[in-house]
């Protein structure tokens, strides 16, 4: 039997640990048997006031643990006199971090510490094992870490989710694999997506969520559980907001390994680039379509920002100077009526910038942009088949063969990409034994991988360039099912601008008999500019020959 050391009215801390991994093991470790074993401990050896922290399904890895943390205040406190766990391995399993508090940390506060199973007993001297058994029991949570990482590598290639069903989804009771709308949640992230692409941001989405009274995601979840609310229930933020702008998933696609961490120490993520995510295509039913993410995602792109007159221009983002391919800013002040707001390039600053005065007002743009698009509508609707022959034959006719140049040029670099990789390993054959010089060898093989490399960013650019082009071929329903939504619309709203038109680009206006025209190229969302049979030339307006750059 083991002395008490402890002082008056001090405790006695039975701490207890148990992680996901550690439960694997079996029931030897489990908070159920390391409570049994430590009461026993403590009441056989006469330890006063026991009391027990406890962190269940915690990794033994990081310190950070709300029971440790409230176990090391009370030893800071000088309330507790001895520390006991069931072994080395429950206080934690990073040997640097053991160390320090079983040799520093509580020697400095007259501490005893004991772990039971592993023999050790601060107030018995030194035992010479105990660095060994910390540095085992951190090489067993760096073993560990690497299976559980193999693990998860296989089921993230496999298309397996791995993290939780994010706001809007819900765990299939059927089966634990698959995600399934929750239908109230759902609907909230499908408005989320409709305000934004009504020209709302993020705060400005916040603000309307918040008005409307609908619960954030942590209340939302309590409620479905029956819980308290949270304080503030109602209190969206803008982060929450781009987090759920920006995240696929809601397309119905599966994206893993969006995030790593540099060791199995460090907790903190760091975001993967695309190419290193893996994305797997319809795993799950979706919230948003496809067309709908990727015009929020250019729009977010083109974040709009009210003006100190706190009025926002209608096509700002998407307004472009046919020059210098700048944007054109919108200007506008508190003095100004609507018919003085205008666009004007970024570059042209009094004639000192490095672009002329592309210049026009928005009440113009919005007609002339109002106009095409009544123009687009009623074609479409007039004979949908001639609208179509006409998209093909602007778009696709003109650099079909263009494209069929580009597939060859790329099956043909293929193969000398492949014929480069013989090539190579037959010379490799023939310095190894002897047929050429070493020094040709290098010149050779320097020559073959140069052009390796440039055969292979070539292929690279071809290929996404015909890819892009095979794209564009499907793209026109997705335009048709704009047109339908939007027939016979008398004024344009910032969704109705925003699902139409992809980018507007202004060119320096001409004086034509005293007269002020003006060029602007609308192209539109999927089918790009449309110039009709009829027109002499692309957009243009006639406005007063007195207006001038503001």
């Amino acid at each position: 039997m083991t002395a008490n050391t402890n002082k008056p009215g001090q405790i006695t801390a039975l701490y207890a640990r148990l992680s996901q991994e550690d439960a694997l093991d079996g029931d030897s470790n489990s908070i159920v048997n390391q409570k049994a074993l430590l009461s026993k401990y403590a009441a056989d050896n006469g330890f006063p006031n026991p009391t027990f922290f406890i962190d269940d399904g915690i990794s033994g890895v990081t310190f950070d643990r709300p029971s440790f943390n409230s176990m090391i205040a009370e030893i800071e406190a000088g309330n507790v006199g001895t520390v006991i766990v069931k072994d080395m391995s429950r206080l934690g399993r990073d040997y640097l971090k053991v160390g320090y508090y079983t040799e520093i940390f509580f020697v400095e506060r007259d501490v005893r510490y004991i772990a039971v199973n592993d023999g050790v007993d601060s107030a018995k001297g030194d035992n010479d094992f105990t660095p060994f058994r910390n540095l085992f029991n951190d090489f067993y949570a760096k073993d560990t870490s690497k299976k559980v990482r193999a693990i998860k590598r296989a089921q993230g290639m496999a298309g397996e989710h791995l993290t939780k069903p994010p706001y809007g989804y819900k765990v299939d009771p059927a089966d634990k694999k698959k995600w399934i709308l929750d239908e109230e949640a759902a609907a909230v992230v499908k408005q989320i997506f409709n305000l934004c692409v009504a020209g709302k941001g993020p705060s400005q989405i916040a603000k309307i969520l918040k008005a409307d009274k609908v619960l954030i995601a942590k209340a939302h979840y309590a409620q479905k559980k029956g819980k308290a609310l949270p304080d503030n229930p109602y209190n969206w933020k803008d982060s929450t907001i781009v987090g759920i702008l920006e995240r696929m998933d809601y397309c119905g696609h599966t994206v893993n390994f969006k995030s790593y961490s540099k060791s199995h120490k460090l907790k903190k993520r760091i975001p993967t680039t695309k190419e290193q995510q893996a994305v797997f295509s319809n795993t799950h039913e979706a919230i948003v379509e496809d067309a709908v993410f990727e015009r929020v995602q250019e729009l977010r792109a083109n974040k709009r920002r009210p003006t100190k007159a706190e009025r926002q221009g209608l096509f700002s983002g998407l307004v472009y100077c046919a020059d210098c391919g700048s944007k054109l800013h919108f200007a506008t002040c508190k003095n100004f009526s609507g018919s003085q707001d205008h666009y004007r390039c970024a570059k042209y600053k009094s004639n000192t910038g490095d672009c002329t005065a592309h210049f026009i007002r928005e009440e113009i743009l919005r007609a002339i942009v109002l106009q095409r698009v009544f123009e687009v509508t009623a074609m479409f609707y007039e004979d949908i088949t001639a609208f179509m022959e006409l998209i093909r034959k602007q778009r696709f006719d003109e650099t079909e063969k263009e494209m069929k140049r580009k597939r060859r040029e790329v099956g043909q670099a293929r193969k000398r990409i492949a014929e480069l990789d013989r090539i190579f390993k037959r010379i490799y054959e023939d310095d190894i034994t002897g047929a050429i010089s070493h020094e040709r060898f290098l010149k050779l093989s320097a020559e073959y991988e140069a052009e390796q490399r440039e055969l292979t960013a070539k292929v690279n650019a071809e290929q996404k360039e015909v890819d892009t082009y095979e794209q564009n071929k499907s793209d026109f329903d997705s335009f048709a099912v704009i047109i339908r939504k939007y027939v016979g619309i008398t004024e344009l709203t910032p969704a109705i601008v925003n699902e139409f038109i992809k980018k507007i680009v202004v060119h320096a206006p001409e004086k034509v008999n005293g007269k002020r025209y003006q060029k602007v190229d609308i192209v539109f969302n999927f089918v790009g500019k449309i110039h009709f049979p009829t027109d002499p030339q692309p957009e243009r307006n006639e406005a007063e020959e007195q207006e001038k750059t503001a």
